[in-house]
């Protein structure tokens, strides 16, 4: 009885005395303006932390291959506005849940005009002033010395945190920038008293900043500047280009581990998940990540445009629509579409609508060239599937009257377009004006070629051996001075190619 009385007293004690700890760690949290879970620093601590460390290595870092795109880039902006400020936010890191962000990925046009790919470089600016001498300078938070705060405590910033982060010699050599802190920011934009734009929607607080300080400029000119710096990238410089190869040369490897791991798909259940998951393992493993989330249809989903759940399973005798693309590390994506049998051959029903889509791709590839308009890609494909349709009995209007301006009955079969730009976003140079993003097609354009047929199980128009079946075949072209070169052209389109390719994989993974 004395032994539990005297650890009883004992306890109340130590409750005492923890709870006194506990307040005086709060106070100090507050001061030092900690996160909620953290645990203050002691001064012993703040006091050991910097010492004992290797220095940095001061070998000067290598320049990064996109310099010379990224230059050219930006004097064609600086000759576009000329004599204007023109501020490009690289973004800001975002939330997912809790204190848990998305893996960053820059602002498209940052990218274009730093030429920084990966995920560089959260909460950075571009300025390119014309009105100035140093007309190209990059504002970012530099690599904070080990003796500071910043290097233990700050999980966005800190090395402890985040690993290390280049210093403002070090990004300069990269990027062939000038470079200076963040903090000094405010100070440029409001130095002297020149137009002054924003890509306004890149990172909320910057453009709140430029608003409160430039005496010069609007959101109308801001829209100008977005438009032009989307419209920019219309046509691609080689080294632009050779990413692109590169992009859909790697998509081909990670289409080629989906495959392998189909029979798997269909054994596990839940295959569109796991194909998806193929795919992704490959994109973080050769490149960046994906240029967009993968769709892995399989069956009755492949007539759900954008199936984006890839929560169904595989099933023998059907086919599974797969819309992926990997996005290597300077950002340039591929978006290719392949639509394979599950077991490894078509059925003779799917062998017909597969036929027509290729026929529809091949049509808009032919058009696919200096001298017609980016529309004309779409008109091309759309008539072959309407001829298609309409032999099949399916259409209700003559091919025609389908294709008017006044019809549109095959957009049940087909409702997206056949075509879009395509480069450091999967839907690239988006926000240019309509006329020129459907305007004539010019040297150096990538645009996907991407028809489809899209039979719903539920469409009691279509014949019965048609229900369920969903294609689409997607390749990545681009326009040179004569025929279009396809930069995807290694991955197998063919029926016979595809059944070959897909008998070969299956052969190799078994010996």
């Amino acid at each position: 009885m004395t032994e539990v009385q005297s650890t009883t007293n004992s306890s109340s004690t130590g409750d005492r005395h923890t709870e006194e700890d506990a307040a005086a760690q709060l106070a100090v949290a507050e001061e030092q303006k900690l996160p909620k879970r953290q645990t203050p620093f002691s001064q012993a601590f703040v006091d050991f932390i910097p010492t004992g460390w290797a220095p940095y290595d001061t070998a000067p870092e290598q320049q990064l291959d996109s310099v010379p795109s990224a230059t050219a880039h930006r004097d064609a902006l600086a000759a576009r506005f000329p004599g204007e400020r023109l501020v490009i936010p690289a973004g800001t890191l975002v939330r997912r849940n809790n204190d848990c962000d998305y893996p960053f990925r820059p602002n498209s046009a940052f990218a274009y005009y730093t030429g920084l790919g990966t995920d560089r470089e959260p909460n950075a600016v571009l300025i390119v002033d014309g009105s100035v001498e140093s007309r190209d300078v990059l504002y970012f938070k530099p690599r904070a010395p080990r003796t500071d705060r910043e290097f233990y405590a700050d999980p966005t910033y800190g090395e402890m945190w985040v690993g290390k982060r280049e210093s403002l010699a070090e990004m300069s050599a990269m990027t062939g920038l000038e470079c200076h802190d963040i903090s000094r920011l405010q100070e440029a934009v409001s130095a002297s008293d020149p137009q002054v734009r924003v890509i306004r929607d890149a990172d909320p607080g910057i453009t709140e900043t430029v608003d409160s300080l430039r005496s010069t400029g609007s959101e109308e000119a801001d829209q100008e500047l977005y438009e032009a710096t989307s419209a920019a990238r219309f046509c691609k410089d080689q080294w632009e280009i050779g990413q692109l190869r590169q992009a859909c040369r790697k998509s081909k490897v990670g289409f080629e581990a989906m495959i392998e791991q189909i029979p798997a798909a269909v054994a596990n259940g839940r295959g569109e998940r796991w194909l998806e998951g193929t795919f992704n393992l490959h994109a973080r493993h050769l490149g960046n990540n994906v240029g967009y989330g993968s769709i892995c249809a399989a069956g009755d989903n492949a007539n759900t445009l954008h199936w984006m759940r890839n929560d169904g399973d595989l099933r023998p005798g059907e086919l599974v629509l797969i819309d992926a693309g990997i996005e290597v590390d300077s950002l340039y994506t591929a978006d290719i579409t392949r639509t394979l049998p599950v077991s490894g051959r078509f059925s003779p029903a799917q062998r017909k609508v597969y036929q027509a889509v290729l026929e529809a791709q091949d049509a808009a590839a032919a058009v696919a060239r200096v001298g017609h308009d980016h529309r004309e890609i779409h008109q091309a494909a759309i008539r072959v599937i309407c001829e298609y349709l309409a032999e099949w009995g399916i259409l209700p209007v003559s091919v025609d009257e389908a294709l008017s301006p006044e019809g549109g009955q095959f957009r049940r079969w087909m409702v997206h377009g056949t075509s879009h730009h395509l480069g450091l976003d999967v839907h690239d140079c988006s926000e240019a004006a309509r006329k020129d993003y459907s305007g004539p097609l010019k040297v150096g354009m990538t645009v996907s070629d991407e028809p489809g047929i899209y039979f719903k199980k539920s469409d009691l128009l279509v014949p019965e051996e048609f229900r369920g079946i969903g294609i689409r075949i997607e390749d990545d072209i681009l326009i040179t001075d004569g025929d279009c070169e396809w930069l995807s052209k290694d991955t197998p389109r063919q029926i016979d190619e595809v059944e070959d390719w897909m008998a070969e994989i299956w052969g190799r993974s078994t010996k």
